[in-house]
């Protein structure tokens, strides 16, 4: 596949995310910045992406993709988490 394909069907799925993608050939790794991940686990968040490459994965046009869903907040670095140093 190439990457303006995986691009594409994302961004039917996510009207309004941000998307980046590296890789090549058949193997990518794709992040998706979007506000409807809001309330959603890592699973929630991967689920609906890996079911729109379920017919490239099956036949193997499609070895590896590796999701990163996060919501704009989460991107920023602002998800309430406190770092501590010692």
């Amino acid at each position: 596949m190439k990457e303006e394909q995986i691009i594409e069907r994302v961004r039917e799925l996510y009207p309004d995310a941000m998307i980046d993608i590296t890789g090549e050939d058949c193997s990518f790794e794709l992040y998706v910045i979007s506000n409807a991940f809001k309330d959603l686990d890592t699973l929630q968040r991967q689920k609906p992406i890996l079911g729109l490459f379920k017919e490239e994965i099956r036949t193997g046009a499609l070895h590896a993709i590796s999701i990163k869903a996060k919501t704009p907040e989460e991107q920023s670095g602002n998800s309430g988490l406190v770092q501590i140093t010692l």
